[in-house]
């Protein structure tokens, strides 16, 4: 049986699947008392997150609207995940997937009240999201982010999301791995740092939060590696250090704003650099550079013939990219992460070999332009 890698999302129709997550700042105080006897410590634990977490998290049916042949509505497909209320203001953080392609979005809240939601941004490399209601300040529990360096495996972890539509289910695991790099079709590439774990995470929980112990959210669960497409105790959530750096841009821009160098590059490794005759044998080539971006402005040049060597395609004769900042750089990952954690306007200095003469040359670098599969409201 082969193993799949699932967006936890419940939907009707061809509807993405979906999910959602959650905020704030400071050290969360959590009030683990329990008015029932009879509870050990663990319990007491769990009871009080749902109890005090619960409240914060939502409910988000995403609907894609079609038209007939006289452009009459019609329900497309529908899907629903969780989110996180993120202030007193009705912003809700949830993931990208989960507002994908959706022409209406929908909150209901814990109370069961619902109410029609707006996107105000969106990050699909990291698979975020922010949603906003108008709902009275007093039905809205935002729930506070954790510290960015609190994590370590083995540590107690709660999930609470809709799966199958089941309203406000808590789930219990630990955390199982960190720094997980998963690849998500969403994002079209590798989410960098996810946070493993064993709590159970279904169809209808994507976009919910990964709370600890003291009701801080530290991820927004994503995704699950599943044969069915069920739990099977292997799920992954975007952490929180991401959510601390995404959302601030999302409320304030829509968009992440990100550093873009503008050049496509190829891996450079010893054997390949052996059989080039290359003078280094580490870091990127530079196939193509585009017009006016930094990278043209700081003089790089790209390859300019197209060679197969077996199986791999190389476009050669252009720079190779050894490090930034003088920072050794090994692969295009690493270089797509070094120049995206910076932002438009930040100089950096690039390490470049040309033929068999090294060098560094600088640049400011540009505002990355993202696409948002989205579709306004009809």
């Amino acid at each position: 049986m082969s193993l799949l890698l699932v967006l936890a999302l419940v939907f009707t129709g061809p509807l993405p699947a979906a999910f959602a997550q959650g905020n704030n700042q400071g050290r969360a105080s959590l009030n683990t008392s329990v008015s029932s006897t009879g509870f050990d410590e663990d319990e007491q634990v769990n009871v009080s997150v749902y109890e005090q977490r619960s409240p914060g998290v939502v409910n988000i049916t995403s609907t894609i609207v079609g038209y007939d042949y006289f452009r009459r509505p019609f329900p497309e497909g529908q899907g629903t995940g969780s989110g996180s209320v993120l202030d007193k203001q009705g912003n809700i953080l949830t993931n990208y997937h989960v507002v994908r392609n959706a022409n209406r979005l929908e909150v209901t809240l814990s109370d069961q009240s619902r109410y029609e939601a707006q996107l105000v941004g969106a990050d699909p490399l990291n698979d975020l999201a922010v949603i906003k209601i108008d709902a009275p300040a007093k039905l809205l529990q935002p729930i506070p982010l954790a510290n960015t360096d609190g994590l370590r495996v083995g540590q107690k972890v709660l999930a609470i999301g809709n799966p199958f539509g089941l309203s406000l289910t808590l789930t219990v695991g630990v955390v199982s791995a960190l720094n997980r790099e998963i690849k998500s079709e969403v994002a079209g590439r590798a989410i960098r740092n996810m946070v493993q774990t064993d709590a159970a995470i279904n169809p209808g929980n994507s976009g919910g939060p990964l709370l600890n112990r003291n009701g801080e959210l530290v991820g927004v669960n994503t995704m699950i590696f599943s044969a069915s497409g069920a739990s099977a105790g292997i799920g992954f959530a975007v952490p929180v250090t991401a959510v601390r750096r995404v959302v601030p841009d999302l409320l304030a821009y829509g968009q992440v704003q990100r550093g873009w160098l503008g050049v496509a590059v190829q891996p450079l490794t010893p054997p390949l650099s052996e059989v080039l005759k290359l003078p280094v044998d580490r870091g990127v080539l530079v196939a193509r550079v585009e017009r006016g971006s930094p990278a043209a402005k700081a003089g790089l040049h790209g390859g300019s013939r197209d060679v197969a060597l077996g199986n791999l395609q190389l476009t050669l004769g252009g720079d190779i990219i050894t490090g930034i900042n003088g920072k050794p750089i090994a692969s295009g990952e690493e270089l797509a992460q070094e120049i995206e954690d910076r932002k438009p306007g930040d100089r950096i200095q690039l390490d470049v070999v040309r033929g068999t003469q090294a060098s560094s040359t600088a640049t400011k670098l540009q505002r990355i332009a993202v696409t948002l599969e989205l579709h306004p409201a009809q």
